[in-house]
Formats: structure tokens, C-alpha cells, sequence
């Protein structure tokens, strides 16, 4: 079971958050800058943070040079990865 996760990433934010939904992708701002990696390396770390799960669960499919990315998720559904992040937008 694998979930994919359309992101939009905005970083050098003064802090890792959820913006909300844009069109299909979640929109979240990362405090990390965009060099060597680090934006990557910030955006599935807080993923991972935000659904509950293991870091070595969430993999950078595509978009490694782009704003836009996918993300796949390992031991979860497409609908538990939104359920997770309602869940944590709420809180």
C-alpha cells in the first residue's frame, strides 16, 4: 500500500507549515532554502512529522529541482494521507 501526495513547496518561510489545498497539491511553506537538497530533505521530514509516520516512509518521487513535488507515502491510503492532514490542520 502506497499513497502519492501532490505538494507545492514555498520555502524560506519563517516557519514549516500548512497553507492548505491548491487545486490537487498541498501547499505548505518550509523554512529550509532551497539549496543542496535541504528543501527536499524539509519537506519529508515534515511530512513525515505531519502524517505520523516514519521518515524512511515518505519518498521524493518527482519534482527534486521544482516547487512542485510528489511524494510517495508507504502504509497508507490516499485517503488516510488527507484524513491525517484534516486531522492536523484542526489541531
Amino acid at each position: 500500500m502506497m499513497a502519492r501526495l501532490r505538494v507545492r513547496v514555498a520555502p524560506r518561510s519563517s516557519s514549516n507549515r500548512v497553507v492548505g489545498w491548491r487545486a490537487d497539491a498541498l501547499e505548505i511553506r518550509l523554512s529550509a532554502p532551497p539549496v543542496e537538497g535541504a528543501a527536499n530533505r524539509a519537506c519529508v521530514e515534515f511530512i513525515a512529522e505531519l502524517l505520523g509516520v516514519k521518515r524512511n516512509q515518505v519518498r521524493l518521487a518527482a519534482g527534486a529541482k521544482s516547487r512542485e513535488k510528489t511524494l510517495e507515502i508507504e502504509a497508507l491510503t490516499e485517503a488516510e494521507v488527507r484524513a491525517r492532514i484534516a486531522a492536523s490542520c484542526r489541531a
